[in-house]
């Protein structure tokens, strides 16, 4: 791990500094982003895949794509009609309508774990009810516990969703490029996502229905002397639990009326590990560097300008 810079501290305590504004609970009950399905044991985490994607398919669940981020963990991408839409009835909902399944080595098991499609729901504020998702991916793969920080979050905290104080909120999104229309935007990531020369791959794409808006996840392998962006130099430095939460996995950017936009990496990894600390090892001190990699790389991809 790289010795942080004493004269980079003020910067840090600037990003990270403590809240003072409390939100209010809109009711008692509390949300974690992933769940726990179980452990399996198989040699194969490839073959365990193959199991878990038929059964997903035999509840009503299309894969839109796959990834292996690095070695111990492997990603499936799933979305439904339910799904997408209502990610269509929200101001750019695309960004929560596919979530991760996730298989992740540990130790001599195979953990399972899937995206909560509540939190989900709520964290990009996205209409309609999403229990009848979730029921759908507790019949398909099981569940044990849901996880991710020591304490939950309501409903009303994650709609309106800080860090802490200064920090992005959902609204503040990065805009990475401007196309002149859907199909021009969407033809020239593609092909620079195919050409793969920016160090990000396309992992699956999802159109909303009735909707000139995409979301397309992509893998970051920290290419071109930009280790910081990559998909598991952030994860080998903040994934330290024992249940993993690889879900946070795939990111993405989304595509709407041409425009195209990411979520600053002070939201859309705090959002996945909100309980991650300021300062220490395994702490957001230790990937600060993420939020100025992970934006030069997405508008790298995206064929954007910085100096836009």
């Amino acid at each position: 791990m790289k010795k942080l810079h004493l004269a980079l501290l003020p910067i840090i305590f600037a990003w990270f500094g403590l809240s003072t504004y409390a939100f209010a609970a809109d009711d008692t009950k509390t949300h974690m982003p992933f769940i726990h399905a179980g452990n399996v044991d198989h040699p194969s985490l490839y073959k365990a895949a193959d199991q878990i994607k038929t059964q997903l398919k035999e509840n009503g669940f299309n894969i839109v794509g796959e990834y292996t981020p690095y070695k111990t963990a492997h990603v499936i991408v799933v979305t439904n009609d339910v799904m997408k839409t209502n990610a269509a009835k929200s101001e750019l909902g695309a960004f929560g309508a596919g979530l991760r399944v996730t298989l992740t080595n540990e130790g001599d098991k195979i953990q399972v774990s899937y995206s909560n499609p509540v939190y989900v729901s709520h964290v990009y504020r996205m209409k309609g009810d999403f229990t009848k998702v979730r029921a759908s991916l507790e019949k398909a793969l099981g569940f044990t516990t849901e996880y991710g920080p020591e304490d939950g979050l309501t409903g009303k905290d994650l709609r309106d969703y800080q860090y802490k104080w200064l920090m992005p909120y959902f609204t503040d999104t990065l805009e990475l490029a401007d196309y002149s229309n859907q199909k021009e935007a969407l033809d020239k990531i593609n092909a620079i996502l195919v050409e793969k020369k920016t160090g990000v791959t396309k992992v699956y794409e999802i159109s909303l229905p009735g909707k000139e808006e995409t979301v397309i996840g992509v893998a970051m392998s920290g290419a071109n002397n930009n280790d910081c962006s990559g998909d598991e130099y952030i994860m080998s430095r903040i994934d330290f639990k024992k249940l993993k939460s690889t879900g946070h996995l795939p990111y993405e950017v989304v595509v709407s009326k041409g425009k195209v936009y990411a979520l600053p990496a002070e939201f859309r990894i705090a959002i996945n590990f909100p309980d991650l600390s300021m300062m220490g090892s395994n702490s957001f001190a230790s990937i600060m560097c993420a939020p100025d990699s992970i934006k030069a790389a997405l508008v790298a991809a995206v064929g954007g300008s910085l100096e836009e």
